[in-house]
């Protein structure tokens, strides 16, 4: 099974294209310690010929165009991407299906409360029926959107979509509105949880034996949008949970057997994006890796 990280980044990527945060301002000015980030989405394939797209970034024209392995290759219409599927009804993960109208067959996979979001707001409409399936996917069923991959759904810790907010929204829920994806091939796992408010021990046990595991890194602390005077939200308030911090998610995940730990969905204001940094050097003292767009993980 082969992994390519499409995009990176959290909402907004890196540098966030109305953000002079300390680390945008590096991004804008080519500073080497920051590299450019796309927003969160991932490809996975078993045989390096057709393709799963997790998540559907509005950067997603970019990050196809940046992945050879994702060109058209056959007659006057064709695509690598045979299936996409969705872990929340986030903007950051769900805008990309418009630039997917184009005619393209493809099926779409998510949970009953996803696609609800998306049913539910008429623009989403252009992925015309007939050419894109919807698929309704139930959590802790395992399914086969390519030949040789399986994926099993699981709820994590979350909250609604920004775009669906009505009044305070509930936070750190289990919903099938935020879930991650157990991803199997050739005997290998791989865990994508780009979103998540919380580490539980039903998560741990989720997680466990994952060859590798790719985790929602969106903020370092829990006031780093604060800190970096750019805003007033919290990590938690976000729908995510800090690397460090109490209840964070280095140490809660640290006695979770996993092979390799990987930071994926990072935001612009996160010091762990400055390559030198202090952060940056202990966070992979603790055996992180921070994603960068491109990163291909082979299991």
């Amino acid at each position: 099974m082969r992994a390519i990280i499409l995009g990176s980044g959290a909402g907004g990527g890196v540098p966030q294209w109305n953000c002079r945060c300390a680390i945008c301002a590096m991004a804008w000015a080519d500073d080497g310690r920051v590299r450019p980030r796309t927003q969160s989405s991932l490809a996975v394939s078993p045989d390096g010929d057709h393709w799963l797209l997790v998540n559907a970034s509005p950067d997603v024209r970019q990050q196809i165009q940046a992945t050879p392995a994702l060109h058209p290759r056959e007659g006057l219409r064709h695509s690598p991407i045979r299936a996409v599927l969705l872990t929340n009804g986030d903007v950051d993960h769900v805008a990309g299906l418009l630039t997917l109208r184009e005619g393209q067959r493809l099926d779409l996979y998510a949970t009953a409360g996803i696609l609800g979001s998306l049913a539910g707001n008429r623009v989403f409409d252009v992925m015309a029926e007939g050419v894109v399936a919807r698929r309704e996917i139930a959590l802790g069923t395992t399914f086969a959107p390519l030949p040789g991959l399986s994926v099993t759904l699981f709820a994590v810790p979350g909250k609604v979509p920004l775009w669906l907010e009505d009044g305070t929204p509930e936070i750190g829920a289990e919903t099938e509105t935020t879930v991650g994806a157990m991803i199997e091939a050739g005997g290998a796992r791989l865990a994508y949880v780009p979103g998540c408010a919380r580490v539980t021990d039903d998560l741990k046990a989720r997680l466990a034996g994952a060859d590798a595991l790719l985790f929602d890194g969106t903020v370092l602390h829990d006031d780093d949008m604060i800190r970096a005077g750019v805003g007033t939200k919290t990590g938690w308030r976000m729908g995510h949970v800090p690397m460090r911090g109490e209840g964070g998610s280095i140490d809660g995940l640290a006695d979770v057997p996993l092979g390799r730990r990987v930071f994926v969905h990072v935001n612009n204001t996160n010091p762990v994006l400055v390559e030198d940094s202090d952060a940056r050097r202990a966070v992979e003292a603790e055996g992180w890796t921070i994603a960068h767009d491109g990163l291909i993980l082979d299991l």
